[in-house]
């Protein structure tokens, strides 16, 4: 699939915010997709399932992506790629799937999570292999003074800086991303409301 090349002074551009909520003690984690204009208007919403600690992030990714059917989403902005305890979102498999440049933030400074796999999920190299692939991160100061961490593919750092700014109005976490986890959360409150006695957590973006 050809890339869609990334117009950043476009005044209707649009980008697909991505993030999820999980419990560790559930089977699936909710993952949510907003669709938003540069003018912050919400015009697209949809969801996901993935396994906790599985291996099908990048398909509820895809799912949500396709699912919304448009063909004005200019890029794709995705918080962590490293959800639902360890379930490797393919950053490099979300951009030729959806033909859009895709954008991967994380917000804090990190050694890497390859310990982690090996402690958690033994012998699992593909998982492992899977965590490599993500490649290293390049720190961002965004126009709000605050760093972030991000993994652009098909997009340079500095697009990848001025797509981020665009969407950002205050702090450090992009207005579709902020609004996909709310989403997020709120699905998954209401899943748990039929089980109370299991306490709800949103996971952190880390890796």
């Amino acid at each position: 699939m050809m890339t869609m090349p990334l117009h950043l002074n476009k005044p209707a551009l649009r980008v697909l915010g991505i993030a999820e909520s999980f419990v560790r003690s559930r089977q699936k984690s909710i993952l949510a997709g907003v669709v938003m204009r540069a003018d912050m208007r919400v015009d697209g919403l949809a969801f996901a399932r993935a396994l906790v600690g599985g291996d099908d992030a990048t398909s509820a990714v895809l799912q949500i992506y396709k699912g919304l059917d448009r063909q004005d989403i200019n890029a794709v902005l995705i918080s962590g790629a490293v959800v639902s305890w360890f379930n490797i979102i393919d950053i490099h498999a979300v951009h030729a799937g959806t033909g859009r440049p895709v954008v991967c933030l994380t917000y804090d400074e990190s050694e890497g999570l390859e310990g982690y796999i090996r402690e958690y999920f033994p012998g699992q190299e593909a998982k492992l292999a899977g965590y490599r692939r993500l490649g290293g991160r390049q720190r961002v100061r965004l126009k709000t003074g605050y760093d972030v961490f991000v993994r652009p593919v098909g997009a340079t750092t500095d697009e990848a800086r001025i797509l981020l700014n665009r969407f950002t109005r205050d702090g450090r976490i992009p207005e579709p991303v902020r609004l996909a986890r709310l989403a997020a959360r709120a699905a998954a409150f209401e899943d748990e409301k039929k089980k109370p006695s299991l306490a709800l957590s949103e996971a952190g973006s880390s890796g």
